[in-house]
């Protein structure tokens, strides 16, 4: 239970305030498996001190992770957290704690990817059945500056802006929600691809989304799902092309 306390001042972000401080901490800690799913955290006049905040600031940041469903407390019990599988892996920050971990398995790069194929072809075959113009333009306007990018950062900002046109256009607001997916999944590019991929790959993708782009402008759904499924098949081997591994998602 000690390596919690010792876990909770690494890699903690500015901006937040106290709270968000101890839900950085705390949220990374129990991510990193301190303490793992069913253990108690420390009383809370432990982490209080360790922190150095008020106990209001504690119990609300405990109120955060538990609305992440990350842990569960109980009177005159404490705290305790909850096994992984009942985690909320929709939240932005949970998948980035997973994401900004030492070591990140291969079957959670997996899962993530399978998750996007459960929805990004539907979205797109929505999205070609209802964006209007300005929507295509939007959705246009993104792959230009993925071709306009100077480097992988930019290039991956502009992907990202791409696929939150995409599920936009759909007009289904229940995909809201999954769009950290998708931020989650290129993070992952950025930390396990090429650093400097070679421009004709960069070309290819960029083109790969140009196809999603031309059948939602020509309201053809059947496409625009197929051209999805490939542009997350590439990004799928580009997280594991360094490795010189191309294992096949199920689809």
């Amino acid at each position: 239970m000690n390596k919690l306390l010792d876990l909770i001042d690494h890699g903690q972000r500015p901006g937040g305030g106290n709270h968000g401080r101890v839900v950085e901490g705390i949220g990374r800690a129990i991510v990193a498996g301190e303490p793992p799913a069913g253990e108690l955290l420390p009383r809370d006049e432990e982490l209080v001190e360790a922190f150095g905040v008020s106990r209001t600031v504690m119990r609300e940041a405990m109120k955060t992770l538990a609305a992440k469903g990350m842990v569960v407390a109980k009177a005159r019990v404490g705290t305790r957290v909850r096994p992984r599988n009942e985690w909320n892996m929709f939240d932005a920050q949970v998948l980035r704690w997973h994401l900004d971990g030492e070591t990140v398995s291969d079957d959670f790069y997996k899962q993530l990817f399978e998750m996007r194929l459960a929805f990004e072809p539907f979205a797109a075959r929505l999205a070609a059945q209802k964006a209007t113009e300005v929507e295509v333009a939007r959705i246009n306007d993104c792959v230009q500056a993925m071709r306009a990018a100077d480097d992988q950062t930019a290039f991956s900002v502009a992907d990202m802006e791409f696929h939150r046109a995409v599920f936009d256009a759909a007009g289904n607001a229940f995909f809201h929600s999954v769009v950290s997916l998708v931020g989650a999944a290129l993070l992952s590019l950025l930390r396990r691809s090429s650093p400097d991929p070679h421009p004709d790959q960069l070309r290819r993708i960029c083109d790969r989304h140009q196809r999603i782009a031309d059948a939602i402008a020509a309201h053809d759904p059947d496409t625009a799902h197929e051209a999805m499924i490939d542009v997350i098949d590439i990004g799928w081997g580009r997280v594991f092309e360094v490795a010189g591994q191309q294992p096949t998602l199920r689809r």
